[in-house]
């Protein structure tokens, strides 16, 4: 696999990688200047020359890696015996992580708006978790980012997540899906809450909660019914771009306030080319 086929692969599964290229090279060395390899926390592509060197390559990608934020780095390598090589030249490295997209979406119910809903995000670069106890009701194939689940104990399940998930709920009865919201709510660490219905189904729901003695501030965080109410399509693939829609937007807003970017190499690194390669 070609390193552009590798960074795709990983950006479909929105996992996170860094690309590694030989910025500079000097005497012998295994590879030329403009050779890349990518490496993600599960596998490598490509390579850079093998050996000592690429070991040690990956295992500074892999510290980036685990710091999950956009970056850059230079880093220098004597190709001598003190580093297991044999080449006697010198190799500069230029290091590019980009981060594991931080989307974790339980989708509730496989219905037709679920199924529509899956086409759409397996093509994104979200982890999702597709929820149903009707098996029969899973395509027999999605794509690596989504995960069937076949379970009749939701609020298990609920518990068992991490903090910061979208939800989606749109099951098959009012009543499970109330379970679910319940459930959701009571964690109180979601970052996004949506719940398929129209507007009497929510008013059904926040009675309901009040019944139960919860205030307002319980469900106040909740979209129904979910999606852009610009978009107020009917048909299964009008709601599910809808929610899309809707999700991808609170997403980016998300990534803006939290990701402090950095872009470009930094002064340091460039001391480091500058002093290998005596340019």
């Amino acid at each position: 696999m070609q390193w552009i086929n590798a960074v795709q692969t990983c950006t479909n599964a929105g996992h996170g990688y860094v690309v590694i290229t030989v910025l500079g090279t000097r005497g012998s060395a295994p590879r030329n200047s403009g050779t890349k390899m990518v490496v993600s926390l599960e596998q490598s592509f490509c390579t850079i020359g093998g050996g000592n060197l690429e070991f040690q390559a990956v295992k500074i990608a892999k510290t980036l890696l685990s710091q999950n934020k956009l970056q850059q780095t230079v880093e220098y390598f004597p190709l001598g015996a003190k580093t297991g090589q044999c080449c006697g030249g010198s190799v500069v490295l230029l290091f590019e992580a980009f981060p594991d997209v931080n989307c974790n979406i339980s989708l509730f119910g496989a219905g037709h708006v679920g199924r529509a809903l899956v086409k759409i995000l397996e093509d994104l670069p979200y982890h999702v978790t597709w929820i149903d106890n009707r098996q029969s009701e899973f395509p027999e194939k999605v794509k690596t980012n989504i995960r069937k689940v076949f379970s009749d104990d939701v609020k298990a399940f609920i518990s068992s997540r991490p903090s910061g998930e979208f939800y989606i709920i749109m099951t098959h009865q009012h009543a499970l899906d109330f379970e679910i919201l319940e459930a959701i709510l009571k964690r109180n660490d979601a970052k996004y809450v949506g719940l398929i219905g129209s507007q009497t189904k929510w008013r059904q729901f926040k009675s309901r909660f009040q019944h139960k003695g919860y205030e307002a501030e319980f469900y106040k965080s909740v979209n129904c019914p979910v999606g852009f109410e610009a978009l107020s399509g009917k048909r299964p693939m009008e709601v599910a771009v809808s929610i899309a829609a809707q999700i991808m937007m609170i997403h980016s807003n998300n990534e803006a306030n939290t990701t402090n970017v950095h872009t470009g190499v930094d002064l340091e690194g460039f001391k480091v080319l500058a002093n290998s390669l005596k340019i």
